[in-house]
């Protein structure tokens, strides 16, 4: 089975967790877009893995995990990562492979993308790691690939600080490299677990444009990254907090507004812990926006719903959610794509009866309170997909399973 797992909000949503407890089922964890601006957080035995290249699949003994086609992967920043899964005790060697058709990331991109950023008359908020300045390249069609590390006529043209920098990578990224294509063909009966970066909304194409990141970051692009065509991935899941988040510039039509809505931006962070694994910047908070949500259901056609974090709201004596925005004197239940709509929009809530429990000790659906599988029900209802997996903390041991994904229906 081919399963695709894709963050439906803003990112940050916990997809790595959520990879992390499906590759339990996996044979393999194929990463298919993004680089070094991820930040996927794992947490084992109280010992936290922070991964931003390598999938989240690394740490499950045995699973092979592949860097894909549609990733821009900064040679530097892989090795230093794996350098420390090993101090971690993660035995990584023989399992870690990079598809030769991936493009990299060079340290002048990064110094390109922070003087474009300080350029711009609204910044976008990235994170300066030279991703944007990789996909353009690639687009232009003035990119290197890992394939091309291997060319040395290629090689010798390319500009000296370049080839000075990427040469000891040759050696070391060599045994690695394999055809992504030619590798997921052979992956047939087997299961292969498809790993998204950031989130619908930071999508290129679906996202609230130009605040977005510069790759495919939505399901669509789950079978490019990989080598194979779109009829052969079988299920999609959507990861999303039970509440939203959104780090950096860019419109949040339910983000906390303080002569509104008081402390709750600032409790929410502090509870859910929402600094970027990246960057460490405190993320903008607020309730759950279901019109977001809806729309990445449809964009993405997903199957089910991860909903992670669902602890988070457990002192709160109600939850809301927003179920459509105010745009003047309209009422909008659909995601538009208009900027300044997205801009003037106002949330339009929805208040349910909060638990006041902790849910820490929760393993069955059964044993959450009353009023917070109300919750879920009422995010499944509006939402139009089922809530599939509920998480209630980082250990892997805190999350309930409503349906197994990887059985087939």
């Amino acid at each position: 089975m081919n399963l695709v797992v894709i963050g439906a909000q803003w990112g940050d949503e916990g997809k790595g967790k959520i990879v992390d407890y499906l590759s339990r089922g996996a044979d393999v964890v194929l990463r298919y877009s993004g680089g070094a601006n991820a930040g996927h957080t794992i947490v084992h035995g109280g010992v936290t893995f922070k991964l931003h290249l390598v999938p989240s699949g690394i740490t499950s003994p045995g699973r092979v995990v592949v860097l894909g086609i549609g990733m821009v992967i900064d040679p530097g920043s892989l090795f230093d990562e794996l350098e420390g899964l090993e101090r971690a005790g993660i035995d990584w060697k023989g399992r870690v492979k990079v598809a030769d058709r991936a493009h990299l990331v060079l340290p002048r991109y990064r110094d390109i993308d922070r003087e474009q950023e300080k350029a711009r008359a609204v910044p976008l908020g990235t994170t300066g790691r030279g991703i944007g300045v990789t996909y353009s390249l690639k687009s232009s069609r003035d990119g290197i690939r890992v394939v091309d590390l291997f060319d040395d006529a290629f090689m010798a043209h390319i500009p000296p600080g370049d080839r000075e920098y990427l040469e000891p990578f040759r050696d070391r990224l060599a045994p690695m490299v394999i055809d992504a294509s030619v590798f997921s063909h052979g992956q047939r009966g087997r299961n292969v677990l498809f790993e998204g970066a950031q989130g619908t909304l930071l999508d290129l194409d679906f996202g609230t444009y130009p605040f977005v990141s510069s790759g495919n970051s939505s399901a669509s692009g789950a079978p490019m990254g990989g080598g194979i065509g779109p009829t052969a991935i079988d299920r999609c899941i959507g990861v999303c907090k039970a509440y939203s988040t959104r780090v950096g510039s860019g419109p949040f039509p339910s983000e906390s507004v303080g002569e509104r809505d008081g402390d709750l931006g600032d409790r929410l962070r502090e509870l859910g812990r929402e600094y970027g694994t990246t960057t460490g910047r405190p993320r903008r908070c607020g309730w759950l926006d279901l019109v977001a949500l809806r729309y990445a259901c449809r964009s993405n056609s997903l199957d089910s719903i991860a909903l992670t974090k669902l602890d988070v709201l457990s002192s709160f004596d109600e939850v809301q959610a927003c179920v459509a925005y105010r745009c003047g004197d309209a009422r909008l239940e659909d995601f538009p794509a208009s900027r300044a709509a997205l801009e003037s929009a106002l949330p339009v809530t929805e208040r349910l009866p909060g638990w006041q429990l902790p849910l820490g000790g929760c393993r069955r659906f059964e044993d959450l309170p009353p009023q917070a599988r109300d919750f879920v029900r009422f995010i499944e209802e509006s939402a139009g997909v089922a809530v599939s997996i509920v998480s209630v903390g980082p250990e892997r041991e805190d999350t309930m399973t409503r349906q197994d994904p990887w059985t087939r229906s």
